[in-house]
């Protein structure tokens, strides 16, 4: 299976996450379950090719966070990503990517949510608990502790499949989800602010899950996760 990672630069980077540390630190946890993984830190280049990708990986900003008036994305990259998940193109979006490709027309409505500046929050970084769920496929997230950001308050778009929730306010907030659209699996998971979040083989072992459901599965002999 053949994994991209579009890794937040320019105006897809911010002041708060290391893309440049947490996505090679994601590409060797997918590469322990059996991905051959490349990184591209031109997110628009690499949305335009997806043409022999199985499971796109988004882990970038929010370009709209800064100069307003940036060239326009190219065609192709925007129509590259529309004709890939027609085709059934995997897709995991961590942690910030639900604010970023804003001008990707198909991407918010593919991955089933979206940060609303201005209402949507987090509390500081910390030690939370996450409590796991199933996969639409019946693979079971166990409960797991990690240092992260809890995303709160995010618009969910369409219909979503809850598996884990994280629990650093009073109430609890999904921490991960998946749905289908147009013929392709997405997964969404909301941890990854830092490489702390990474630490925890919980964690890994729900990203490298996820991964396997979004890009058809690999089998359970290819989990090879650090114990």
């Amino acid at each position: 299976m053949r994994a991209l990672i579009a890794s937040g630069s320019g105006r897809y980077s911010d002041p708060w996450h290391p893309f440049d540390r947490t996505s090679p630190i994601i590409a060797d946890i997918l590469r322990t379950a059996g991905f051959n993984v490349s990184v591209d830190d031109d997110v628009d280049h690499a949305m335009s090719t997806l043409q022999n990708i199985d499971l796109l990986v988004v882990n970038a900003g929010d370009p709209w966070r800064g100069e307003q008036d940036a060239a326009p994305v190219p065609t192709d990259a925007v129509e590259g990503f529309a004709a890939a998940l027609a085709r059934g193109l995997g897709v995991l979006a961590l942690h910030c990517a639900v604010s970023s490709l804003r001008d990707y027309p198909d991407w918010f409505p593919a991955i089933g949510g979206m940060w609303v500046p201005g209402l949507s929050f987090h509390p500081p970084a910390s030690r939370t608990h996450i409590t796991g769920g199933t996969l639409p496929d019946g693979t079971t997230i166990a409960p797991f502790d990690v240092f992260d950001e809890g995303y709160c308050r995010i618009q969910e778009i369409g219909r979503n499949h809850t598996v884990a929730h994280h629990h650093q306010t009073r109430h609890a907030h999904r921490a991960a989800w998946t749905r289908t659209q147009c013929a392709s699996r997405i997964a969404v998971d909301l941890l990854g602010h830092d490489e702390r979040s990474y630490e925890s083989d919980g964690h890994a072992r729900m990203l490298i899950s996820l991964a396997h459901w979004a890009s058809g599965g690999l089998g359970e002999a290819a989990v090879k996760i650090r114990v």
